[in-house]
Parts: structure tokens; sequence; C-alpha cells
């Protein structure tokens, strides 16, 4: 096996997927986590752990750079949405070492980040999705006739997880809560996001009454399509589903087919639908490793293996999909010893850890 050095950016909690990355490389290879807060728990799971610049940092590009360069770096995987457009931005420089950023590009970025933008695509290719508005105005003039109706959900228009989430049930709620999103909108990490449009950060969705469904459509590293993986989700906690059902039905990977097929996609890419009498209706697109993910995993997928195999070239991949039906997963937490907050970030910090 030959030796691979992997950097996991913006690790956060993600210490699972390392692991998952760690069982595969085993001994032949350097897990690296990076991240701007000396606690984040994944930094644990690392084989070297780093502070870095947060990602609005100037400097923090030059950071990655000179980590990528540092440990010959030979895959780089972003573990934060917010991180995804900056990514995109520097892809040829950060790679100009020979590295790979496993990234999709800026173009469609900008529509995955963009739920208005989302909503717009899929009508656009004819995918059902709910209808959606940027002013509690047009939800309303859509309400008068009867185009929508009550309940209806309040998201920031650029966001993560499930930041800000609302359902509201009539005009004045709407009106509210319209009203106090902008507030919370500003004081959030979302603003880093939603700085580049001031007047219309906020979206309004018709709210889908239905069963609802996660899905990881796998594109290889040149976007051309690979395999869908669909679970039901069952319990959801913090936007990120907690408990799930696997499920295997043609229908749902003819629908990922065709869906990768407009995105173009690199890598794995969490998306959400919702089952409405038998009709399908998506709503949005995350083209990264999703909260989801680890249920998907314990199914019988093994991204990082398909990863790891198409970083050497190697075309042939079946053995790291066994994904089998019915079959229900649950999250658990897992309590992490990790070093007291380090306050003044500096640039590439080690952060030592006992292992």
């Amino acid at each position: 096996l030959s030796r691979m050095n992997l950097l996991f950016t913006c690790a956060g909690r993600r210490t699972y997927l390392l692991n998952y990355f760690k069982e595969i490389i085993g001994h032949h290879g350097t897990i690296i986590a990076v991240d701007s807060n000396s606690s984040a728990p994944a930094l644990t799971e690392a084989d070297v752990a780093m502070v870095v610049w947060p990602i609005d940092h100037p400097e923090y590009i030059e950071d990655l750079k000179c980590i990528i360069d540092q440990y010959k770096v030979d895959m780089v995987i972003s573990l934060n949405d917010l991180e995804l457009p900056l990514l995109a931005k520097f892809k040829k420089y950060l790679e100009s070492g020979g590295a790979r950023i496993i990234i999709s590009d800026e173009k469609f970025l900008s529509i995955a980040s963009d739920k208005w933008k989302t909503f717009h695509f899929f009508q656009d290719h004819n995918i059902p999705t709910p209808l959606s508005f940027l002013s509690v105005r047009e939800a309303l003039r859509a309400i008068s006739e009867n185009s929508v109706r009550f309940p209806l959900i309040i998201k920031p228009r650029w966001g993560s997880g499930s930041i800000g989430v609302k359902q509201v049930s009539n005009p004045h709620e709407l009106s509210l809560a319209y009203a106090w999103l902008k507030i919370e909108i500003g004081q959030s990490a979302l603003t880093y996001l939603n700085q580049k449009d001031d007047v219309q950060d906020i979206i309004i969705q018709e709210m889908l009454l239905g069963e609802e469904f996660g899905m990881d459509i796998l594109n290889d590293f040149n976007g051309n399509y690979h395999a869908s993986f669909a679970r039901k989700k069952l319990i959801m906690r913090s936007g990120e589903t907690d408990k799930a059902i696997t499920i295997i039905k043609k229908e749902f990977s003819d629908l990922g087919r065709e869906l990768a097929g407009y995105t173009r996609h690199i890598g794995i890419m969490d998306c959400d639908f919702f089952t409405v009498n038998g009709q399908v209706y998506f709503l949005e697109m995350n083209p990264r490793f999703g909260g989801g993910y680890p249920l998907s995993h314990a199914g019988g997928i093994n991204v990082p293996g398909i990863y790891l195999e198409w970083l050497k070239g190697n075309g042939n991949v079946d053995k790291y999909n066994n994904y089998t039906n019915n079959q229900t997963f649950s999250k658990n937490e897992k309590i992490t010893r990790v070093p007291k907050p380090n306050l003044l970030v500096g640039k590439q910090n080690i952060v030592n850890f006992k292992r």
C-alpha cells in the first residue's frame, strides 16, 4: 500500500470521518486535521493536529498551502459548508504542489450554497421542489392566490445546518419571524455567507408534509456518476440525521443519477428530499460529507475507501460497496477529552495530544 497523507480542514466534531479514513490507510499515511479552535474534538483523532486562522482571515489560505507543502499532502477534504467556496476559488493554487482538493467547481458551489439559486436550478431541470419566495409580500401574495398555504418554512438563504430555520402558521408569525431572523443572521456565523446580499438574505418556502429522506450521491473525481445511497430519516437533531433506515429503491437511484448528470459535482453530495403522495421533491444539495453519512457508512458504503482507490487511479471499487436495504441506525454521543481552548490563535500551532 502506497503512503498517503490526508488533510481535513475545519475538522470540528467529525471524529468518525477521520477514523473511517484511518481504518483504510492504517500506518501507511498521516491524518492531518486543522481547525481554528484548539479544542475541536476531531483534532484528537488526527496524527497531526494544528490550529489555524479562521476561514475569513486573510492568511488562512497561506496557512493551508504551507501545511499541504510541508506534509506533502495527497488529498484535502473540507468538513464545513462555509469553507467550500473559498477552497474552490484557490483550488489551483492549493493543488500546485500535487495535492488533490476534493471539491466541486465555483459555479456549482454558488448554486448549492444559495437556496434561492438551488430552487431555480431544480425548476430549470424540471425537478419538483417546494415553492420559494424572497419576501414576505411575495409569500403572502402566493397564499392569497392559493399557490401555497400555511404553515411555511423560513430560513437563511445562505444557511448551514438548521441555524435559523422556523415554521410559521399565519401572516403575523411570518412577519415577526422574518424580522427576528434578520437579527439572528447578523449575530451568527452565517454573516460570512449572507454578507453577499443584505436585502434578500432570507428565503420562505412551502412546507412539505410527507416522508423525509437523505441521499448521498457519489460522483468520481471527474464529475461522472458512480452511485446513490438513500436513507429514510426517522429522527433529526440540530439539522442532522440522528436515526435513519437504509433504503435501496430504483426510483431514488435513477433520480440520483439524473441529478448528478446536471450537477457534475466532485465526490460525495448530501441531498435532502421528501416524498409526498408518491411524488419526490428535492430541497437541498450539499456537495460534501453530510451529517447523515455515518448512517450510510454503517449501512455498507465506504466512501473513504472509494476515495483512496480513486486517488491511486484505481477504478474498481466494488469491494467498498456493500450497501444493504432496510437497516436502522442511530447516532450516539462520544465524550472526548480535549485541551483547554486556545483563545489566541496563531499560525500553524501544533496541538499536542497524548495518544
